[in-house]
């Protein structure tokens, strides 16, 4: 990371010195695809809130900028009490209609200065904030068999937040960034900006959409990212292995293990949804985590075959604790992730999803179930299982335990944190239950995508259809 970037000066001035967990580095597509996720939500509350018109801030790389951007920042404009735009001069904003109109305002950045490295987009509105904070790692930063050979392979050290302390600060440091430019102006954007946040209670806006359309341009744009790299013999091979699974979808076999998963939530009356909604939570982690679409294909396959170990299980399996079992029944509790992965291994074209379900008992500290893995000798998929799956089971009752709140759930993962769960899954966890508390998202309920067979009646598979896709 760049000492002098906007980045690297929101991190030296938060207490911790932390920065979230979607801190990483990026591919550009992605952050073109968050970037577009967050304007996208700009046009379309134009209307439905005036009142609620967004303070933006963007920067772009020098010699990065795109008419077709120019374009779209023209309609974002109208949607906007001001935007300022900060671009060397030679980027065409300024014979361009967008930096024509009144509420914009164009920042013409010296060659010379680090800022032109950066790419910024700051969305400050009474009623929500966001940002994409990022800047390109310099040539020395990529591995000498690494440099990007396309467009969309250049790397970015990134985040993306609603968290609005956060982005207050990102916009008085890139504020205080311009200043040297235009002091005037700079005054005029803190003055804004301090309006912005005296406004008294608004009604915080439900940024569920913002999340799901992020999760839909995250795929698109891995998918974009496969396409561009397809001649890679290791991706080819793992294409291939998505095309096998696709083929499959539809075969008796794979039916037959969704309608049995589907059949152990039915039984358990208290938590009769459990694999809809690990599947949903371990898969909206995913996509905050950035994973490749092929990993989130076999987390959200996971996710959903997680229980079918528990298929012949005894009914107290699902009316009591796991204190309260006999013998016989806390066998089958103790060992759900043996079993359903020896069910799961008669169709090899799910060994990586088998995998997944076989350790996501496993322990961060080498404590769990079945071979004692440790840290990252666990798979990041049934990592993200293990820590989802728990969560869910305490936000539901079982027996005389009571159901515990997402708070009280989060805390109690929060106290394994480290031993049991991988410290940094914790926190990704943490981000998502601080969105639902603070009103701008939904706990998900259903994955991004869903097996077709899914919650409908078995039926022979049509050979017809077997290229159908998850």
């Amino acid at each position: 990371m760049q000492r002098s970037s906007t980045l690297a000066r929101l991190k030296a001035a938060l207490p911790d010195g932390q920065l979230p967990p979607s801190y990483g580095v990026y591919f550009k597509n992605t952050l073109i695809a968050l970037c577009h996720a967050l304007e996208d939500h700009i046009l379309q509350t134009c209307e439905g809130f005036p009142d609620q018109k967004p303070l933006v801030l963007v920067t772009f790389q020098q010699g990065k900028w795109y008419l077709q951007e120019a374009d779209r920042y023209f309609e974002i404009a109208r949607c906007s009490r001001h935007i300022a735009i900060a671009a060397v001069p030679e980027s065409g904003f300024a014979a361009h209609p967008t930096g024509q109109q009144e509420n914009v305002s164009l920042v013409n950045l010296d060659a010379s200065d680090p800022l032109v490295n950066e790419w910024n987009l700051i969305i400050l509105a009474p009623n929500y904030a966001a940002m994409v904070l990022c800047h390109e790692l310099s040539a020395e930063e990529y591995r000498a068999d690494s440099l990007p050979k396309a467009d969309m392979e250049r790397k970015f050290y990134g985040l993306w937040t609603f968290d609005r302390a956060l982005v207050e600060k990102s916009a008085e440091i890139l504020i205080e960034r311009m200043r040297p430019y235009d002091n005037s102006l700079c005054d005029r954007l803190a003055q804004m900006q301090a309006q912005i946040a005296s406004t008294p209670n608004p009604t915080p806006v439900d940024l569920t959409k913002v999340v799901s359309r992020i999760v839909t341009y995250l795929q698109t744009s891995q998918q974009q990212l496969v396409t561009v790299n397809r001649q890679a013999r290791e991706l080819a091979e793992l294409e291939g292995q998505a095309r096998r699974l696709n083929r499959n979808l539809t075969a008796g076999k794979l039916q037959a293990f969704l309608r049995m998963a589907q059949r152990v939530d039915e039984r358990d009356k208290d938590n009769p949804v459990a694999s809809l909604q690990v599947a949903a939570l371990a898969d909206t982690i995913g996509q905050l985590l950035d994973l490749p679409i092929l990993k989130l294909r076999r987390l959200r396959l996971a996710g959903l075959l997680f229980r079918i170990g528990l298929a012949e299980a005894p009914i107290e399996v699902f009316t009591h604790t796991s204190n309260q079992l006999d013998e016989a029944s806390l066998a089958f509790w103790r060992d759900r992730s043996i079993l359903g992965a020896k069910l799961l291994s008669t169709m090899p074209e799910l060994a990586s999803v088998t995998d997944i379900v076989l350790h996501h008992l496993e322990h961060w500290d080498g404590s769990g179930k079945p071979d004692g893995l440790r840290g990252e000798e666990i798979s990041i998929e049934a990592r993200i299982l293990g820590l989802v799956a728990e969560f869910q089971k305490l936000t539901q009752p079982r027996g005389d335990r009571r159901a515990y709140s997402i708070a009280d759930a989060l805390e109690k993962c929060r106290q394994s944190s480290g031993t049991r769960f991988d410290p940094a899954l914790v926190e990704s966890l943490t981000t998502v239950v601080r969105l639902v508390e603070m009103g701008l998202m939904q706990l998900p309920n259903r994955p991004s995508q869903l097996p077709t067979v899914w919650l409908e009646e078995a039926t022979k598979p049509d050979p017809s259809k077997a290229e159908i896709s998850s």
